[in-house]
């Protein structure tokens, strides 16, 4: 698909099953992060528990990243191959890498501020005008003759009368 993407109508709130849990295989870097996050988001309605894969990836994807920042602090920026060439350490790479799934995640998951923006508040319910409800009673004597009993007919049938054959008319 080509362009934008499509804004949304409403923010879909699932909140019947409640704050999603972190999945326990993760590190605690992502622990920390899923703890940072996971509450504000589902209080805005934005993470319910049908997004509990992307946000653990995106977390996930926070750690990697994290992981990378700290390693490329401890080394140099430009390293000498065995061959003799320098290149750029890896460390970047996989740095830049992990940002730009990170930001991918953020995007589908409404954590930036330009895709909150394109989620719109769900319409407010119209005020709905009480519609009268209508009863009519059918009733069959004995003879099977038919009579209806409702609303156009309250001024002919004051309405049923419950007696211990059953309904009556009057």
């Amino acid at each position: 698909m080509r362009g934008r993407k499509p804004t949304p109508i409403t923010a879909p709130k699932l909140k019947a099953g409640g704050v999603p849990r972190c999945p326990a295989h993760l590190d605690a870097v992502v622990r920390k992060e899923w703890r940072r996050l996971a509450r504000t988001l589902f209080d805005a309605g934005i993470l319910t528990v049908a997004d509990r894969a992307a946000f653990a990836a995106y977390c996930q994807s926070y750690s990697a990243w994290v992981e990378a920042v700290q390693k490329q602090r401890a080394t140099p920026k430009l390293i000498k191959t065995p061959s003799g060439y320098v290149q750029q350490s890896p460390w970047i790479t996989i740095a830049n890498k992990q940002l730009e799934l990170m930001g991918r995640y953020m995007s589908e998951l409404g954590i930036t501020p330009t895709s909150r923006s394109r989620i719109a508040a769900p319409p407010a319910p119209e005020e709905l005008e009480p519609t009268p409800l209508e009863i009519q009673f059918v009733v069959i004597d004995a003879d099977g003759n038919r009579s209806e009993i409702g609303s156009r007919d309250k001024q002919d049938h004051p309405g049923p009368r419950i007696t211990k054959g059953g309904i009556t008319t009057s």
